[in-house]
């Protein structure tokens, strides 16, 4: 039983618009709480958090009484979330444009390159060739290829570009929202703040899934039966995505780590203030900082995962029975679970929004570690529909020259185990990164003795956490080659994937959190308010370490699946370990990722040494700062995140993109698939180790702060011995979480799709040096 071709048009382009238009409503929903304060003149409370603008019109709305603002006049506390929510907004946006000019400089040299390079193979004619896979027949031309490659690059990058910049908007629009909630309680906000990820979730995996389904329809119309040209050139979709993602991840890190740094270690360990203590002049820059790197650092590299999964499925599909028959609907089913996906997280969002109410402080991480089951149960029943209604019971799937003979329950299973793997990887994060755990609090146990033994802690726990995930990745291959080769990797990296607006939903939800708790500290609300928040940050710092872990352990199957079609499209039959030229290429290969990571981290610290010393000056030289009489210059910190953070992408954003070229173009594709088994297999291991890392340190400094149990109280109170010495594991930790960590996994993901769109040129021209010698 398998739906006709007329069905799967009309399925996936309505998934995509169902999933935009909850998006919107979401949106809508959350623009309800106002941020301005409306003046009323008896007429009883307004709706929305800006009720009661003074204690008199509190009889005709009292559920909108504010007890605990404890005499703060609720006017100028709505005002001064008004001003901070701005500050915060155009500092992001100034940010993001000043990036996406270099990364739309670098997309237009990078398109240039593709087509030169591609076209250049049969010497720009414009002549149909004779195709790679199937003998006898012949394809477009390979400057047709080099010219809708192009477009794919094109279309996958400003669709990255446009889900980051849209993802940060909407946090920026959220974050005082969710502070002015905080007020009637922690429920209120929770829904506020997770609605608002959810818009992001939704906008990201519904407009990447709409972009690519009219991208393969729009091109087929000019590649007519050549669907092993057609699928060939959206590929570069994939690698469009992951080029702006790695810009997005690496300048938005540097950002916001530089100020995170800056304003740890002067404000909380020099001057013994709060976080977010408005007096502090980094404050609105690390604010700035987890909208560019968070939200729209994560929202490109989640979709870079995505459109590469879906690029490398279709491309191994095109050359198995479903291409070589024109099977339309097996061929779209990548994009039939992603659109099965945006349903099965629609209906898991109403259990966190509608159907249950969190009520409690200690209710929240609980509600979003269910969305989390919930959206996998239901993807599975999701999974076995699209396997029974969108796939033939038998069929053949290209492996490595031979035509294996794969059952749709196969598929099921691969599917199945990718997605089953993504949720013990999101369990074992928590469990490494949640305070609610011993490995967490043994480590701030650790700060008893100062920073070393938090340091040494801090890195064996990360060390420890990269064993169960990647037995979990080891199973996932395993089986899903086993069961559908190439193939089946690629589909199991799509089901990791197929949850991804809910997934992206609660990691959007923690640097909203994070930013509304330093909104209710510099617009000094209660103590009460600013627990509140911290509740929802903590919960929120441990769904973003799921989030991450989600994000490495998609890459490693993606990877895997992009240098199995590389691999098969540049003509390699075996890797042999055995051979000079791949062991010189694994060698170099697995040290990328220590390189990578030293350009990043050098450049988090360099741009955190000129914080440091801005904010010391500002503190020493502004008369009345301290006493918080005087203002402090937020502006010029800003300036400074912005100009490093920019200046430092270039660097490791270079050695990703020019290693695949360098390596096909000199030494051949042999050495190049050396170099990408070795940074795959090395750098996801590092990616897990080090997020996890930095992920426990800074929990373990909240853990701290909270004083919930009698064992976290003996460790405090704030600006203790033991505290002062979590701040700094915190900050050691905050560029291995945010910047080197996360980028890591880009960089794997990226050199593997590059390889596969040059492959015909390295197959036709690479070697350059070996066939000299």
């Amino acid at each position: 039983m398998v739906l006709s071709e007329l069905a799967t048009q009309l399925v996936v382009p309505v998934a995509a618009v169902v999933g935009i238009a909850f998006a919107v409503l979401q949106w809508v929903l959350v623009s309800k709480v106002k941020v301005t304060p409306e003046r009323r003149d008896g007429e009883g409370a307004s709706s929305g958090a800006a009720a009661g603008a003074g204690k008199n019109g509190a009889a005709a709305g009292s559920e909108y009484l504010i007890e605990e603002e404890e005499g703060l006049n609720d006017h100028n506390v709505v005002v001064k979330c008004a001003e901070i929510q701005t500050a915060i907004s155009e500092g992001a946006t100034s940010f993001l444009f000043t990036e996406y000019k270099y990364a739309g400089g670098f997309m237009a040299i990078f398109a240039v390159l593709i087509f030169l390079f591609l076209g250049s193979i049969e010497g720009f004619s414009t002549k149909d060739q004779a195709c790679h896979y199937s003998k006898g027949k012949t394809c477009k031309p390979a400057l047709a290829n080099a010219l809708f490659s192009t477009i794919a690059f094109v279309l996958g990058a400003i669709t990255s570009l446009v889900s980051g910049f849209l993802g940060m908007k909407i946090a920026t629009y959220a974050n005082a929202r969710t502070t002015l909630e905080a007020r009637k309680g922690v429920g209120k906000a929770f829904i506020t703040a997770f609605r608002s990820g959810a818009v992001m979730g939704f906008l990201l995996a519904a407009s990447g899934l709409f972009v690519l389904y009219v991208a393969i329809n729009v091109f087929g119309l000019y590649y007519g039966d050549d669907w092993e040209g057609l699928f060939e050139a959206i590929t570069g979709y994939g690698l469009g995505g992951s080029s702006m993602a790695l810009f997005g991840r690496v300048g938005g890190g540097i950002y916001t780590k530089a100020a995170d740094v800056g304003a740890d270690l002067v404000g909380k360990v020099e001057r013994n203030i709060p976080e977010d203590d408005p007096r502090n002049p980094a404050v609105i820059a690390d604010n700035v900082g987890d909208n560019v790197g968070d939200i729209a650092g994560m929202g490109s590299d989640l979709f870079g995962s995505y459109a590469e999964s879906s690029c490398a499925a279709l491309v191994v599909a095109s050359i198995s029975s479903f291409g070589i028959n024109h099977e339309f609907t097996p061929m779209m089913y990548p994009l039939l679970i992603s659109s099965v996906g945006i349903i099965a997280c629609l209906i898991t969002t109403l259990f966190a929004t509608d159907f249950f109410e969190v009520k409690a402080v200690d209710e929240i991480e609980p509600a979003l570690k269910k969305q989390l089951i919930i959206s996998t149960a239901l993807m599975t029943v999701g999974i076995a529909l699209v396997s029974w209604l969108g796939l033939p019971s038998t069929f053949t799937i290209f492996n490595f020259g031979a035509q294996k003979t794969v059952h749709n329950w196969q598929l099921f299973l691969c599917v199945s185990v990718g997605l089953w793997a993504g949720l013990v990887i999101g369990f074992v994060t928590e469990y490494y990164t949640s305070n609610a755990y011993s490995p967490v609090q043994d480590v701030a146990d650790s700060c008893r003795t100062g920073a070393a033994t938090n340091v040494i802690f801090g890195l064996a726990l990360g060390y420890k956490s990269v064993i169960i995930p990647i037995f979990a990745i080891a199973f996932s291959i395993f089986l899903s080659f086993s069961l559908a080769a190439m193939y089946g990797v690629a589909v199991a990296a799509l089901g990791m994937l197929s949850t991804i607006a809910t997934g992206l939903a609660i990691d959007a939800y923690g640097p909203i959190s994070d930013n509304a708790g330093g909104i209710a500290e510099m617009a000094g609300m209660s103590h009460r308010i600013r627990e509140r928040t911290d509740a929802l940050d903590a919960a929120g710092n441990t769904t973003a370490a799921i989030g991450k872990g989600f994000a490495i352990g998609s890459a490693a199957l993606v990877s895997l699946a992009l240098f199995g079609a590389f691999v098969s499209r540049a003509g390699i039959t075996t890797v042999d370990v055995l051979t000079p030229n791949v062991f010189i290429g694994l060698l170099v290969g697995a040290m990328l990722p220590y390189w990578f990571s030293a350009m990043t981290m050098k450049s988090v610290g360099s741009a955190a040494l000129k914080m440091v010393e801005e904010v010391r000056r500002q503190f020493n030289t502004i008369p009345g700062l301290m006493e918080g009489t005087a203002k402090p210059d937020y502006a010029t910190c800003v300036k400074i995140s912005t100009d490093a953070s920019i200046k430092e992408m270039i660097p490791p954003g270079a050695l990703v993109m020019l290693t695949p070229l360098i390596v096909g173009t000199f030494f051949g594709v042999e050495t190049l698939s050396g170099v990408l088994a070795g940074a795959l297999v090395s750098g996801v291991q590092i990616a897990i180790s080090a997020s996890n890392t930095g992920g426990a340190w800074d929990n373990a400094k909240k853990y701290i702060e909270a004083g919930a149990s009698e064992h976290a109280r003996t460790l405090g109170p704030k600006g203790s011995d033991c505290h002062k010495a979590a701040v700094i594991g915190d900050t050691i930790g905050d560029p291995l979480k945010d910047t080197s960590g996360p980028s890591l996994n880009i960089l794997i993901k990226l050199m593997a799709v590059e390889s596969l769109v040059f492959a015909p040129f390295f197959a036709t021209y690479g070697g350059i040096l070996f066939k000299w010698l």
